[in-house]
This record gives structure tokens, sequence and C-alpha cells, in this order.
């Protein structure tokens, strides 16, 4: 309870915890949806906001409300996916690269800067071709993550490089410890809060990647997200047509998103920074 009492005296951590949970309610709403997100004019088309439809309704004739809190689902899931395997790929590379050296860890920062260098945007596009057929959000956050990791690899790996040269790390080799149990033990809890930070960034590099990809029609457009919210309301000229409430509503998710996330990976690593936490909380 201490630390969320202190984390909460960051402003940036209080908005960012409040508009997550309006997120996550949103997604959790999309499981008592009384419509069909697939399913096209369940509702009569066009009507502005209304107590009966609280987002109105859109061209496809479906409700707004309801297809955002799918939306919002179905794109945290890609975001989480992305993250999370890329988190594993990229600690399990900047370990091994970091502590073993030589020249296994200059084969594996070659294909690190490798995926650094190249345009990934055409590969994400000339992919999305390729596989849009089968195109769902766990193909779609897998190809995110297998690109996703190069860049965290490298910050790993130069924290592994900076604790390897550490008294305890020579202790602990001179002592007969393993390296799987040195790396679990001493090296993981000084590498949480980068690995922490690094996955929220990803994540919202994902969620924004995914709008891209969406918004230029790469992506399975039947399926609810932030990104194919908005193909949609662009390809019905909503804003020429005056449908704010269609357009304005992914949009304004989105950014909210896009802040709280990058306001949440910042306020808790300015947190588990020693320093910074004496200057914030005095503790």
């Amino acid at each position: 309870m201490t630390v969320f009492r202190d984390l909460f005296k960051d402003y940036r951590f209080s908005f960012s915890f409040i508009v997550l949970m309006i997120i996550l309610i949103l997604a959790v709403l999309s499981f008592f949806s009384p419509y069909d997100p697939t399913l096209w004019y369940v509702v009569p088309r066009d009507m502005k906001p209304s107590a009966e439809h609280l987002l109105g309704t859109d061209s496809n004739g479906q409700d707004i409300f309801w297809q955002a809190t799918y939306a919002v689902r179905n794109s945290l899931i890609i975001s989480l996916i992305s993250g999370l395997v890329s988190r594993v790929i990229a600690v399990l590379v900047g370990m091994v690269a970091g502590f073993r050296g030589g020249a296994l860890d200059r084969v594996l920062m070659f294909i690190g800067d490798s995926l650094l260098v190249i345009p990934l945007f055409l590969i994400f596009v000339m992919l999305s071709m390729m596989v849009r057929e089968h195109m769902n959000l766990v193909v779609l956050g897998l190809m995110l993550a297998f690109f996703g990791w190069a860049w965290d690899a490298r910050l790993i790996r130069s924290l592994v490089l900076s604790l390897r040269e550490r008294e305890f790390t020579m202790t602990a080799t001179l002592s007969g410890t393993r390296t799987v149990p040195l790396v679990l033990k001493e090296y993981m809890p000084f590498a949480m809060p980068l690995i922490f930070s690094t996955l929220i960034n990803n994540m919202a590099w994902a969620i924004g990647l995914e709008i891209t990809l969406a918004i230029l029609g790469l992506v399975n457009l039947n399926i609810p997200t932030l990104g194919t919210m908005l193909n949609w309301a662009i390809f019905y000229q909503s804003i020429l047509l005056g449908r704010w409430w269609w357009i304005l509503t992914p949009v304004i998710l989105s950014l909210f998103m896009f802040v709280a996330l990058y306001w949440l990976s910042v306020s808790i690593s300015e947190y588990l920074d020693p320093r910074t936490r004496v200057q914030r909380v005095g503790a």
C-alpha cells in the first residue's frame, strides 16, 4: 500500500491509472455487448448520440459505443502479445549477449542492429499484404513482437555488461554459482525496471503501428480495433459529413491510451530509481 500511496503523489501516475482503469472497464464491457461486432446493419445508420446509442451509430449500422469496447479490447490484446513476446526475446538476447560476450555477442547484436536499420514499416506493409487473408489478433501481435525487441535487447545488454564487472558477480562466480541462477537471482532485480518500462513503451508502439496498418487497409477490417474504426470512419468521410461522434471516438481513445501508457512508464521508472524517488516522495 505504501508503494501505491507514493506513486499516487505523482499526477502522471494518477492520470494514467484512472485512464487505464476506464480502458479496462470498456474492454470488459465488450463481453456483455448486445451486438455482434462482425455484423452490419443491426441498428439504424448514422444516428447521433442519444440515450439509446451513447456514442451514436455509424454508416455500417453498428453501435459505436459497443464497437469501441471491442476495439479497445482487441487493441490491448495485440499490444500485450507484442509486448510480452518481444520482452521474452529481448531479455534472452540481451542477457546472453551481455553475459557471454565474444562471438555470440557479435552475432546476436548483428541481428538486432539489422532490425534497427532496415525500414521496418515497409517490411510490415509487405508482410501484411502476404498474410492478409490469415491476419488475426495473434498473427499481428506476433509479427509486431518479432520486429520489436532489438532496441530493448541492446539496452538490457548494456545493463548486463555493467553488472558483469561488479564485485558481486565475481564473488558469485568464484563461489561456484551457475550462470542461470546468477542471472535470475542477481541480474533480474536490476533489469526488472528496464524490462517493465520497455514493455509499456512497446505496447504503445504496437497500438500505434496497428492503427497505421489498419488505416492503410492492411489488416482484417472485420475485426474491430482502434485502427479499423478509424479506417471505416475515414472511408465513409465522417469528417466531411459532420459525423464527428464516429471519428472522434477512436481518436480520443487512442490519444488517451498513448498518454497514459507513456506517463505510466515514466512515473514507475522514476519511482524505481532511488535518486528520483528521493526527490519526488522524499523517502
